[in-house]
């Protein structure tokens, strides 16, 4: 038989065992992506990996302790079977030396088995070892005989036919010759080693091509081009590889994605800076596989205890100034940043789970993207305002709702408090002076002003108007254009809505009125204060505004995040 071909039939090839061994067998490279715990594991399977390299570096780094066995054999396992219950992957350990003698090897199969384990990998230097890379022309070698005896003794005690034990060649590591680790690699062979795994630190694939063509296909032959990284693919196809590891990115992506965040935070001493270009708190739970949680409780918790949201988002205009931009589309489908403004609107409303979205369009509402949204039509556009649009989708009104303006770009925290916001009607207002939302002439005057260092007091909308003497005295900031109601406040903003429609002059009233005759009938409007961190589109300064900042917000920059909305 072929050393390359397959010694598990496809058909068998269930158990994780026989999947690597599978692989370690196929006439197709094949390829493990390094992990280190359940997450880890998890998301390799995701990106479509076959198979998991438990590695014994990356085991190490992530207990915070050194590769050189400073992690038992025991802590070890017990973190595999967290990557075994995360991932129907097969994993190879990266088993060191196998944590001891022949009788520590036994130990270590059966413990690997019983947890799922494909297979190990073993390497022929001395206990306790140390990362190859790490001096490793000065670590010295076990005696071939010893080694050899390891392999014996782990295939004897295996009791899944299709566990998997791969010798791994420390002779180049250490400077002993290609001879030797020929010499070497055919003793684990002709002991019951399934495959070999020859190792290299140097930056081109010299050694290991040398290696594989005076090899000849005798059994089937792994490397891990953490050095020689550039090389091509094909050049290991075409050498006969049997399996490539990538060894440790994972841990060392994580490493790096960490310093930089923690970094931002300690300098800035907020999260707003890095809270927009990091893994959302709901990624993190899908892929704890929460899922099956929430089926949990659909079945077994009333609709009243999970809760509801809805959003109402006004986009009926074309948007005064943007003529040029507007000729085939309506204002809220100018794309920012590379996604229409709606599209912003729709994935922050969805990051809080606000999955129930009705969009009112009116202008060029066949060009509306409606995707992930209910849409309904303002007929009357060209001659209404805002609260003529808001009628038409008051039926949306069942849940808790969100009403906002169909222009804005804005921080995720802030929808997010607002939603969370225990008050009937809730709005938020920017205190901030006038920079880079000038346009917006919703001033906003408040029962106080926005103390920014004391928090628990309440503050109350008292109202909202477009010039900012008109209430006597300076304004307290800008309404921004969103506004939650919940519970009785969905009613009262309704039962105003409908009795704002037997005004004769209804078409002309915008959002600010129906808040002002919300305040007049004594309903009090918290009022969340934010201290920029958004913007709104009304002329075609705002559009490139807009664009600067959702690329500051939204993207990987190297620059500090939010300095624009610091002012």
């Amino acid at each position: 038989m072929n050393a390359r071909e397959p010694l598990v039939p496809a058909a068998m090839a269930t158990s994780r065992s026989a999947r690597l061994r599978q692989m370690l067998t196929s006439n197709e490279l094949e390829f493990l992506m390094e992990a280190h715990n359940g997450l880890s594991a998890r998301i390799a399977r995701e990106a479509g990996f076959k198979a998991i390299w438990g590695s014994g570096l990356s085991i190490s780094a992530q207990f915070g302790v050194r590769d050189n066995n400073e992690a038992s054999w025991t802590q070890v396992v017990d973190n595999l079977e967290f990557m075994a219950d995360a991932s129907d992957l097969p994993i190879l350990l990266d088993g060191d030396t196998g944590y001891g003698n022949f009788n520590n090897v036994r130990r270590l199969v059966r413990k690997l088995e019983q947890r799922g384990i494909a297979g190990v990998c073993i390497e022929d230097k001395q206990f306790p070892k140390t990362n190859s890379f790490i001096k490793g022309e000065a670590q010295p070698l076990a005696d071939i005989d010893e080694f050899c005896g390891k392999i014996k003794a782990g295939k004897d005690s295996q009791t899944d036919e299709h566990f998997s034990i791969v010798a791994r060649v420390e002779a180049l590591i250490a400077g002993w010759g290609m001879d030797e680790a020929l010499k070497r690699a055919e003793a684990y062979r002709l002991a019951g080693a399934d495959a070999i795994l020859i190792h290299s630190k140097l930056s081109r694939p010299d050694e290991i091509l040398t290696f594989a063509r005076e090899w000849a296909g005798r059994g089937p032959l792994v490397i891990v081009p953490t050095k020689y990284y550039s090389t091509p693919t094909d050049v290991f196809r075409k050498a006969g590889i049997s399996t490539v590891i990538w060894a440790n990115h994972q841990i060392r992506a994580a490493v790096s994605a960490m310093q930089a965040v923690t970094r931002t935070i300690y300098e800035t001493q907020t999260l707003v800076d890095v809270e927009d270009r990091i893994a959302t708190v709901n990624e993190i739970f899908r892929l704890q596989d929460a899922d099956e949680y929430s089926e949990a409780e659909d079945r077994y918790l009333s609709a009243t205890s999970r809760g509801a949201g809805s959003a109402i988002v006004l986009a009926a205009s074309r948007g005064s100034g943007l003529d040029a931009y507007t000729q085939d589309k309506p204002k809220v489908m100018l794309p920012v940043a590379g996604k229409p403004l709606l599209r912003w609107l729709v994935d922050a409303f969805k990051k809080q789970s606000v999955n129930d979205i009705t969009v009112v369009g009116g202008y060029k509402a066949e060009a509306i993207d409606t995707a992930g949204i209910k849409l309904v039509r303002n007929e009357r556009f060209a001659q209404t305002n805002e609260l003529a649009s808001l009628a038409c989708a008051v039926g949306a009104l069942d849940n808790d709702t969100v009403i906002s303006y169909g222009d804005l770009v804005f921080r995720s925290y802030i929808l997010r408090d607002l939603v969370e916001s225990e008050a009937d009607v809730s709005v938020v207002v920017d205190s901030s002076p006038e920079s880079e939302n000038s346009s917006t002439r919703d001033f906003a005057w408040c029962s106080a002003a926005d103390e920014r260092d004391l928090f628990g007091n309440k503050v109350f909308l008292e109202r909202v108007a477009s010039d900012p003497a008109a209430n006597g005295a300076a304004p307290h900031g800008r309404w921004i254009g969103l506004v939650n109601v919940r519970g009785a406040g969905r009613a009262k903003l309704a039962k105003k809505l409908a009795q704002l429609q037997t005004r004769a002059d209804f078409d002309t009233l915008d959002m600010p009125a129906l808040l002002n005759a919300l305040i007049a009938d004594g309903e009090k409007i918290e009022v969340q204060y934010v201290h920029g961190h958004w913007r709104g589109v009304n002329d075609l300064e705002d559009f490139r505004r807009a664009g600067d900042f959702a690329q500051g917000v939204y993207t990987h920059a190297q620059t500090p995040l939010g300095a624009e909305g610091q002012a």
